[in-house]
């Protein structure tokens, strides 16, 4: 695909978040029934619970690291606490998804509250077992440093989405 027309540069994750590489797994993320695809609009009320994740792959004693990052925290216009960490699990095996991995930094819903922001699901291939460690905060998370940090090299797969506030009053009243 073109680097212009690549949905991770149009919506400046390559850039922001990631440096450019080359996808070579492939990594479904779902909520509920609906699949994220990069760039499209989800509200915070569809991404409450954790996604499912499957990644591809053909063998299980490959491990992978799935990060999850705003890089637009607390405000696209300021994003001074970017990146915000909003999930991390590492030695997912190959073929599998999250569910089998464990879950160093437990997921935490996106809750905009100013602006548009990306949600960017990262997916590394690790060295080995049990080689990667949870960072000591959520805010100012790197996520170029931390796979430096770790010998990740280069993500294997990346997808986003996006999500706002919604409109109203704060939600239903019950």
């Amino acid at each position: 695909m073109p680097r212009d027309r690549d949905p991770l540069v149009v919506g400046r994750v390559i850039g922001d978040v990631l440096d450019s590489f080359t996808r070579s797994i492939s990594l479904r993320v779902t909520f509920a029934t609906r699949e994220v695809n990069n760039g499209c609009e989800l509200k915070p009320s569809q991404v409450v619970n954790q996604p499912r994740v499957d990644i591809g792959g053909d063998d299980l004693r490959t491990f992978y690291t799935l990060v999850m990052v705003d890089p637009d925290a607390p405000s696209p216009s300021d994003p001074n606490l970017r990146e915000y960490l909003h999930w991390l699990v590492t030695d997912i095996p190959a073929t599998t998804g999250a569910s089998f991995g464990q879950e160093i930094v437990c997921y935490e819903s996106p809750r905009p509250t100013v602006g548009i922001h990306r949600f960017v699901f990262v997916l590394f291939r690790q060295l080995g077992r049990q080689t990667v460690y949870a960072p000591g905060w959520r805010q100012n998370f790197n996520t170029k440093d931390f796979a430096e940090l770790y010998n990740l090299g280069l993500p294997v797969a990346a997808v986003y989405f996006n999500c706002q506030r919604e409109s109203g009053s704060g939600g239903r009243r019950r």
